[in-house]
Order: C-alpha cells, then structure tokens, then sequence
C-alpha cells in the first residue's frame, strides 16, 4: 500500500501577465507577438503578431508600439548573438526585458514551425511565467566581458601562429624547439631573424644563445643544420610580424581592461587574495559574474548557473547520468580550471583540497571541485565587500578528521606494503 500523503503549501505563482510581449529574432527581422487582456470581464484574450526589420529605426517603431499597448515584459530567445542589438535598445528605453535559454522553449512535437508560431508560443508560455530569465549584466560589466573575452580570442590567436612557425621550422629541419624550451624567447627571436636575414651557418646562429641557453651551444649547431630557404624565409617573417603584431593588441587590450576594472578595483583586489586567482583571473571572473551577488541567492546557485555542480536526474527512485555537471561558461570554466590547477600546487586549503580528490577520483574531479570552492569563496567576497579571504591552512583536514578513522587509514597504507601492524598506547 502506497503512503498515505500530506499537502503542503508551495510557492507557485502563475498570475498571467497581462500584457506582454515576445520576440523571434533573426539577422534581418524579427517576429514580435503582443498578447494583451480582452474587452469585458472574461473576454478572451488579445494578439497582435507583426514583423519588424532589425535595422533601428524599425526597432524604435516596434518599442513605440509596446509602450501604446502598455506592455510592461518583453522575452526573447539568445538567438547566435542577434538578440543583443535588440536587447540592448529595449533596455535602453526602459523596457523590462527578459534573455531566455532557447532549450526552455523547445519546439513541441507536432506543432509546425514557423517564426510567427515561434512568437506565438514564447509568449503564452511567458505570460504563464513558465520560464525563466536568463544572466544578463549591466553595460559596464557586459563591456568588460567583451575585452577579457577578446583577449583570449588574442592569444589563442598569438598560440596558433606560434603553432605555424614551429611546424615551419620542422619542415625545414631546423630542430630550434628541441634544444630551447621557448623558441620565442630573446635568443630564439634573434636567430630566427637572422634565419630570415639570410644567415645559414650552424655555428654563427649557435652563438647567438644568451644566459642558460650557452650551455648548449653544441646542440645548437646540430639543430642548425637543415634546409632553410628563402621561401620558408619570407612565410617566416610574416608569421613573426603577426605574432608581434598579436602580441601589441595584446597589450593594448590589457590596458584598457586596467582602465575598465577600475570601478571594480577593490572586488579584484579581494578576490586576488584566492590562491591559484591572480588579476587576469580575477579581471575574468568579475566579467563573467559580475559583482552583484544578489542575481544568485545563495553559492550553491552561482555554482549551478556556472556549471560547476551535478545535475540532478533521477527516475523511478534511482539516480541516472553519470553526475556529468553539463556545459556552462567555458570563458569562466577555463579560468577556474587553471586555477583549480593553480590551487593545487600551493600549501593551502585549496591546494589540500585538490590532492585529496585527486588522490581518490582523479585530477578532473578535483579540479571541478576545486572550481566550485573557489566560486563560493567569490560568492562571499563579493556578496559582502567588508569580507576578506582567509585561508583554512592545509592541515584544517587533519584537525577535524575522526582520530579513529585516521589510525585506521594508517594501519590499512601500512598492510597494503606488507607489514604487520600492533598498535599500543604510547606511554
């Protein structure tokens, strides 16, 4: 016999909004459904579905139009990135406007699909409140995100040309990367340009090595003998040009994210306090989440809408999935992954944290455990700006694990080596 059940209160709220709108946006137009009440007390409810063109003065038309029919929420899907011009211009202009994730609204099986159809049914399921919206941060965190972005885009960029110049170097036998750790480094750069000059000879390039790199002089002039030419010369050359070239955006971008950080100063400066998080790192991270905290109520929220936390999926009482922790930001996932790894190298409580999860299920798992601490500690730092980070100390683990679990540990580490283990009080 099943159990006997007890009704409890829940927090549903479905009030219908009366007046709203939704949009199916495309590159060139978009498709704008407006529901509103209807006349008389249970009228049925009203429509109004129009095409817009994207171009602005369009979109000002349609944003006169929602105030004319008092609409007080306008959802669209993030549609590639055609929804930001729009978005923008909304918000602009005063208009409660809500970013939704496109897989909330899935296509219905059976229900033709049309943008007008699109439009139609993003809207009744918005003004149900079926959906929710999705992290969009204000214009100045949103620019700071656009530099910290580019700049990783700059030096994947710098990376792969770098990648292009060594495969250069190969097909024309010149082992450079063998001998030298970086081939890009002062003495590197010197004999490639002299490489491009038209110098040939093993042991004039060889002594161009500086500092630790002399010690290997006699390698140097093996790695020299090879097949440069003149063309591997000239595509050489504009490999290097286009390096610098990176490299000087690279810089440029650097400053202005010095410039833009400013208001957020004392945030990075807190959050630079974590270890593995330096000011890249914390410049990232502040771009991705912000410094409003009051978004994401408590940690364990900032860590699912990061991807940073299990899914949840369970069916007939029985958890499935392998506890994957899904897709989210992979600008913020990358950053907290290299400091996760960071973490693990120093002598803290992260970095504790980090070996003993690695130790048991893996560097992989731990990173991601790792990441997830970190975002709480962000959590705090930014939800209160008068908290500052203090560090546990890599031994806050030893001081609360039970006494009798530890000599247990011990005297198992000890038997799988071999010996026999008699354990006696001590005196």
């Amino acid at each position: 016999m099943g159990r006997t059940g007890v009704l409890e209160s829940t927090q549903d709220n479905e009030e219908i909004i009366e007046r709203i709108a939704a949009l199916d946006i495309g590159k060139a137009e978009l498709v704008c459904c407006v529901r509103v009440p209807g006349q008389g007390p249970g009228g049925r409810r009203r429509q109004e579905v129009s095409t817009y063109s994207t171009m602005t003065r369009s979109l000002l038309t349609m944003v006169d139009r929602l105030r004319e029919l008092g609409v007080t929420r306008v959802v669209m899907e993030s549609t590639s990135d055609y929804w930001k011009p729009v978005f923008y211009l909304l918000e602009a202009a005063g208009v409660d406007t809500w970013l939704v994730n496109a897989k909330d609204v899935k296509h219905l099986p059976g229900r033709p699909k049309t943008d007008r159809l699109d439009a139609v049914w993003l809207c009744k399921v918005a003004e149900r409140q079926m959906i929710r919206p999705s992290f969009v941060p204000p214009a100045p965190i949103r620019e700071l995100r656009d530099l910290t972005r580019y700049r990783v885009d700059l030096i994947a960029a710098r990376t792969a040309e770098r990648s292009r110049v060594e495969k250069l170097l190969e097909d024309a036998q010149i082992k450079l990367s063998v001998v030298a750790s970086d081939i890009f480094g002062t003495s590197g750069r010197d004999m490639m340009a002299a490489l491009i000059a038209g110098q040939r000879d093993p042991k004039v390039l060889a002594q161009m090595a500086r500092s630790r790199l002399r010690t290997k002089i006699t390698q140097l002039e093996d790695a020299f003998v090879g097949r440069f030419t003149e063309h591997h010369g000239f595509l050489l050359a504009k490999m290097l040009a286009r390096v610098d070239a990176i490299t000087a955006d690279i810089a440029e971008v650097n400053q202005r994210i010095e410039q833009e950080i400013g208001p957020f100063a004392d945030a990075s400066q807190r959050l630079d306090e974590i270890p593995g998080v330096g000011p890249a790192t914390a410049h990232v991270i502040i771009s991705e989440v912000g410094v409003d905290m009051s978004r994401f109520p408590t940690p364990a929220h900032l860590a699912s809408w990061a991807r940073f936390a299990p899914g949840v999926k369970e069916s007939a009482g029985k958890s499935k999935g392998s506890g994957s922790t899904g897709h989210g930001n992979s600008y913020l996932a990358r950053v907290l992954g290299e400091a996760a790894v960071a973490a693990g190298k120093t002598d803290t409580f992260l970095g504790e944290r980090y070996r003993r999860i690695a130790r048991r299920r893996g560097s992989r798992r731990a990173i991601v455990a790792v990441g997830r601490s970190i975002l709480t500690i962000v959590w705090h730092l930014l939800r209160d700006p008068t908290t500052r980070f203090t560090d546990l100390g890599s031994g806050f683990y030893d001081t609360r694990v039970n006494p009798e679990r530890r000599k247990r540990n011990h005297v198992r580490q000890l038997e799988a080596l071999g010996y026999t283990v008699t354990l006696a009080p001590a005196a």
